[in-house]
């Protein structure tokens, strides 16, 4: 599939946003919400969207932010991965937010943040030269709508079938089939409980790698527990982000290529596809 070109000011932002960061620094937990939830501009909702300046090192946030979420969604694929035969529930819900995980990453490195409690979202930008926190009213979107519906409605990511609008009320729905998995009475699936062991976990992560498809299997809710969707497109949104950041700051940021592969992972998995991997010089 062809992919339209990353946009211009995006490569600057994030280039220049990641070139203020030093390997391992990651700030402290909460610090961009912090920042933001402090920085809510007076005026009323119907007076929004308003502008607020932030400083260079505070614009950063939003990439560490990034970092971290795609991470988080690392770490929720391992568990979706070593659970199913101990819980196909629990495997369902972690690789739904393995997921969502890898939609928040996207979306904070696109400069996009919800504030549920103060009822605001925010886009950030450069502009003539300032960075610029934009606050917009929040509307009746949740987390699970605003961040799936932002980066699919990015230019480079609208006509990748692998991201969607999340809508819950249709069944080939990631939220939907996650709503399944939470929500439903009498799924009535449980077993014994035993520890999977680590050499299983990499079989199954290999299988979920090796699956070829030629459009992404979005997890439908009649089909729960549809675990092999769940992980599949969980596995290839976490190794989008990956290539994305790859494309845009090659091999030379020093941050980047100390978090893209973490060490709590790197014996588990290699974040390779069955399609050939243009960028497997970055290892």
């Amino acid at each position: 599939m062809t992919m339209n070109p990353i946009d211009p000011d995006l490569l600057i932002r994030v280039q220049t946003l990641f070139g203020k960061l030093s390997p391992n620094n990651f700030p402290a937990p909460a610090s961009l919400t912090k920042l933001l939830n402090d920085n809510v501009p007076a005026g009323t909702v119907q007076q929004l969207p308003l502008d607020v300046s932030i400083l260079p090192a505070e614009a950063a946030l939003f990439m560490t932010a990034s970092v971290e979420m795609w991470q988080r969604a690392i770490h929720s694929f391992l568990y979706s991965a070593a659970l199913p035969r101990v819980s196909p529930i629990w495997s369902a819900v972690s690789g739904y937010y393995s997921s969502h995980y890898s939609m928040r990453a996207f979306a904070h490195l696109l400069g996009h943040f919800q504030l549920f409690s103060k009822k605001r979202s925010v886009e950030f930008s450069i502009q003539g030269g300032q960075y610029v926190c934009t606050y917009k009213p929040k509307g009746s979107q949740g987390d699970h709508r605003f961040y799936w519906k932002v980066v699919k409605q990015d230019p480079y990511f609208v006509s990748d079938p692998l991201f969607t609008l999340n809508d819950e009320n249709q069944p080939d729905s990631d939220s939907s089939h996650r709503g399944r998995a939470n929500y439903a009475d009498h799924l009535n699936q449980f077993s014994g409980f035993e520890l999977p062991q680590q050499t299983d976990l990499i079989t199954r992560i290999r299988q979920i790698s090796t699956i070829q498809f030629s459009d992404p299997p979005i997890p439908n809710r009649e089909r729960y527990p549809d675990l092999d969707s769940v992980q599949v497109v969980a596995y290839h949104r976490i190794v989008k982000f990956r290539r994305f950041l790859d494309e845009i700051l090659g091999g030379t940021n020093r941050f980047w290529t100390q978090q893209r592969k973490p060490l709590w992972v790197r014996d588990l998995m290699d974040f390779q596809l069955v399609e050939q991997d243009s960028l497997r010089a970055f290892g």
